[in-house]
């Protein structure tokens, strides 16, 4: 379970259990409170808690509306009817350094290949998000990055076919973090054959020749990074 928890002064003001397919942003929205992302920990082994710094605002929460599921191409109403529900949370990390910002690139293991990504990954079970992207990192690069703090959530929602065929009704939930990398050096994958089929560093100002993963931008913008 994926516990939200709203702040309000220091103080908590509203919490609740996030559904299959929701997003926090929206839900908190819709209980009339906005605001950011500031911690994610462990409640449990087995669950997890996001906590958000919240204000009120205005207009009034059921003024906010959410948009309907996306769907693959090619997907029947019975592919549709029998998704197999599946949510996924990852974490990744927006790491800069003198060599400028590191990324990967997806293999053919998965539905994006050839995209460029921040480095991350699942969470393992019981995995707290930051140490999961210390392990994601060097898996997938090969460098070792310290000071890891949360930068925002993200979450997507469709229903689709994963690498392995299966449909599912997918829920996303990515918990980007900024990290620090003392030491930069040569990038090299080290979980070979998996998702990532290289990686390097990229000077900011060549991030906008890159394909780039649909969540990248959005999350490089809120690090303060142009791309």
């Amino acid at each position: 379970m994926i516990e939200v928890v709203a702040m309000l002064r220091g103080r908590w003001a509203d919490g609740f259990a996030l559904e299959h397919g929701a997003d926090p942003s929206v839900e908190l929205a819709r209980r009339g409170w906005s605001g950011a992302p500031v911690s994610v920990t462990r409640s449990s082994p087995q669950d997890l808690r996001i906590t958000y710094a919240v204000r009120p605002v205005r207009p009034a929460p059921d003024a906010v509306a959410s948009g309907p599921t996306e769907r693959d191409d090619g997907l029947t109403a019975a592919d549709v009817a029998n998704a197999v529900t599946h949510q996924r949370v990852a974490a990744y990390a927006v790491v800069r350094s003198s060599r400028g910002v590191l990324m990967t690139e997806l293999s053919e293991s998965t539905n994006a290949a050839g995209m460029w990504n921040l480095p991350g990954g699942g969470l393992d079970p019981g995995e707290d998000p930051a140490v999961a992207v210390v392990r994601e990192v060097h898996e997938e690069t090969g460098q070792h990055v310290s000071d890891v703090r949360l930068l925002t959530v993200m979450t997507r929602h469709w229903v689709g076919r994963a690498p392995g065929g299966r449909v599912e009704d997918f829920h996303a939930v990515r918990l980007f973090h900024t990290a620090h990398c003392a030491e930069p050096g040569d990038p090299v994958v080290l979980d070979v054959g998996g998702s990532t089929s290289a990686a390097r560093w990229v000077a900011e100002t060549e991030l906008a020749s890159l394909p780039l993963a649909s969540s990248v931008p959005q999350a490089l913008a809120v690090a303060g990074v142009s791309a």
